[in-house]
């Protein structure tokens, strides 16, 4: 009984909350005209991929974007556009030339990519291959005495399985749905176990990489873990200016780097030739997000904000164009479409391109830091009362399908009502859960509302995600329109509520939750 009251009363709520929301429904027809007639994203997302593109944190490439965005955003009509440094960041890496092949006892044109901050070679290298298969500590005491300038296949043959499941896919209604359902809670954590295994084997890598540095090994390859020529590959040391560096590491496609195994299994040597031309560049250690403005017009409101955005950084192999070159010209292609229409905001509308997400959400946590508030120091900041809402675009080209909540009920059907001029666009689904690994959970972990759109995830998993295929021609343009046509509009209904979104219970002083690691 007792529960079937307060389901009814959530209802009352919701219903309230609903009815009072205002919609100017002429301007979503307007924004809807210009966004999807008009759109300038695809032209965006060539620049971005195409000419400034890859874009590591860090980079010479990464502040040369840098640049051309903010002149871009100034192009748009918005103000006060520039790169606003968040702090330190480390040193930049950047990939000059690279080659490597099997010459004997066929020549093999490799497919294969050097991992981020690692180093080059000093000249061409030549040499035998020598495989290290190792699965136990004791395996390494077959090898001591044997690497000394070796070229190290670090892994045996992979299982390369046939799957039947498309690359691509879009949500079904059913899995729409199911995703309104909220997760289950409690109970045993099932991936205790997994995550102790994963962690025994994180630990046994690290000991063999010190194994192999320390023996004196020249270069390390290992196995993509995609397949159909599709590597997968981010960094093998770290930007943190002062760290050990390691040893040269190159990923190669699973499919060449079975052959050489198994040749190697029939004692028949493998013969490798590499060129790798790779720099540290210390020119800046500062990191940069591109913020840019249009100003608000309220005289109480105009000090409130209302952010978008999506990060700026890529990994090397591809140029980025999902993982989010897609998040930053659908941001970009959101304030053209509301500078473009004249409009005059009751709060100050922000974007936000973030460095160094792919290091762990860097560019946004210092900016909220700076901005908002200090989790380190649990101190709030200026700013921190005055934001409205962020939103967030990170999932791969697909388009808005709803929006996730992170746990927020008071605006469930603020983001329903929202929706509606969109609904036969295919999007309708809002949803209380939780969604991670993006720029939007530096918001909703100092309680301030953060949101990431709900995307179709087309190839994002399969084929683009920190690959080398992760490039324009995987991206499509229908769904990119569509999105930042939507986002358009919630920035505008968000800058012009009476009330800022409403915000979730937030404890400063609370201990902050880390995943495991492993």
């Amino acid at each position: 009984m007792k529960q079937r009251f307060l389901a009814v009363m959530f209802l009352i709520l919701s219903f309230t909350l609903f009815a009072q929301e205002k919609i100017d429904y002429q301007m979503m027809q307007r924004i809807r005209q210009e966004g999807m007639q008009n759109s300038k994203v695809a032209e965006l997302m060539s620049y971005l991929c195409d000419v400034y593109a890859p874009r590591l944190a860090a980079s010479p490439q990464y502040r040369d974007a840098g640049k051309w965005a903010v002149s871009k955003l100034t192009e748009f009509g918005l103000e006060k556009a520039g790169l606003e440094s968040f702090g330190t960041l480390g040193h930049g890496w950047e990939l000059k030339k690279f080659y490597t092949a099997m010459t004997s006892p066929q020549y093999m044109p490799l497919i294969a990519y050097p991992k981020a901050w690692t180093p080059g070679l000093e000249s061409t290298l030549k040499g035998n291959a020598v495989l290290m298969d190792i699965k136990t500590e004791a395996d390494m005491n077959a090898f001591k005495g044997k690497l000394k300038g070796a070229i190290v296949l670090t892994r045996g043959e992979q299982e390369v399985a046939l799957s039947l499941e498309p690359d691509g896919k879009r949500y079904t209604d059913e899995e729409l749905e199911k995703l309104k359902l909220s997760q289950d809670g409690g109970g045993r954590n099932q991936n205790a176990d997994q995550f102790a295994i994963m962690r025994a084997q994180r630990e046994l890598q690290t000991k063999v990489a010190k194994f192999i540095k320390d023996e004196g090994a020249a270069v390390l390859l290992e196995p993509s873990r995609g397949k159909h020529g599709t590597i997968f590959v981010q960094g093998g040391g770290s930007y943190r200016k002062g760290s050990e560096v390691p040893l040269p590491q190159i990923v190669v496609s699973v499919e060449q780097y079975n052959r050489m195994v198994r040749i190697l299994q029939k004692n028949i040597p493998v013969a490798l030739e590499l060129e790798i031309q790779a720099n540290f560049v210390d020119t800046d250690s500062l990191g940069y997000n591109i913020v840019a403005e249009i100003p608000g017009t309220d005289k109480k409101l105009k000090d409130e904000i209302v952010m978008l955005g999506g990060h700026f950084d890529t990994w090397h192999a591809g140029t980025g164009a999902t993982d989010n070159s897609s998040g930053s010209a659908v941001a970009m292609e959101a304030v053209r479409i509301l500078k473009s229409l004249g409009i005059k905001p009751r709060r100050t509308i922000r974007i936000a391109l973030w460095d160094a997400e792919e290091e762990g959400l860097i560019g946004s946590r210092g900016y909220v830091a700076n901005h908002f508030f200090d989790r380190e120091k649990k101190e709030k900041k200026a700013e921190y009362d005055k934001l409205a809402a962020y939103f967030n675009y990170d999932n791969g080209s697909g388009k808005i399908r709803g929006i996730y909540t992170q746990g927020n009920f008071e605006v469930m059907p603020i983001f329903e009502q929202w929706l509606k001029p969109f609904n036969d666009l295919g999007a309708s689904t809002v949803t209380l859960r939780n969604t991670g690994g993006t720029d939007h959970q530096s918001y909703d972990g100092v309680g301030l509302p953060g949101f990431q759109f709900i995307q179709d995830e087309l190839e994002y998993d399969t084929r683009t995600h920190h690959s080398n295929m992760d490039v324009y021609d995987h991206t499509v343009r229908a769904d990119l329109i569509q999105s930042a046509t939507i986002m358009a509009a919630f920035v505008y209904n968000a800058s012009m509520r009476d009330e800022k979104l409403p915000r979730k219970y937030f404890d400063p002083n609370a201990v902050q939750q880390r995943r495991p690691m492993f």
